[in-house]
């Protein structure tokens, strides 16, 4: 997989959210234009994008946020089991810690911080504009 893209209300806000989860800015670009059209179907358009990787190295998520066309439908706050893309998930190193620093950016936990056997701590957040992520911690095996 090259990367995942998620449009974005505020390109700045997203790209400290994911920071705050530990992606890297890569890059930072406008693409417009009739050729940019023909790929996504939008005729002419002008986005901003922002390319974030994992820590890793292997993935990649694709900011966008569009400045014409504008949006036009908002799916952020669509419970967890509408259909079609929903969320990303990420391995984190404490999900505990990690929540509290991203509810002081104005993330919301979705239920809670739950343990999966000996396995995994898991959660759904929020981030301040409506994009949910999920959050998994895999533990040490004992």
């Amino acid at each position: 997989m090259d990367n995942v893209g998620i449009a974005v209300e505020s390109l700045d806000d997203a790209i400290s959210f994911f920071t705050e989860i530990g992606l890297k800015l890569e890059g930072r670009a406008t693409i417009e234009g009739e050729w940019a059209g023909r790929v996504t179907g939008l005729d002419s358009q002008c986005v901003e994008i922002a390319m974030m990787i994992t820590p890793d190295g292997h993935s990649r998520l694709e900011l966008s946020k569009f400045i014409t066309p504008a949006a036009i439908s908002d799916h952020r706050n669509a419970p967890v089991n509408s259909l079609g893309y929903l969320r990303a998930m990420f391995t984190v190193g404490d999900i505990d810690e990690l929540v509290s620093r991203l509810l002081k950016h104005g993330a919301q936990l979705v239920g809670e911080v739950v343990q999966y056997e000996n396995s995994y701590k898991l959660c759904y957040i929020r981030a301040k504009d409506g994009l949910l992520i999920g959050l998994a911690e895999q533990l040490s095996n004992q």
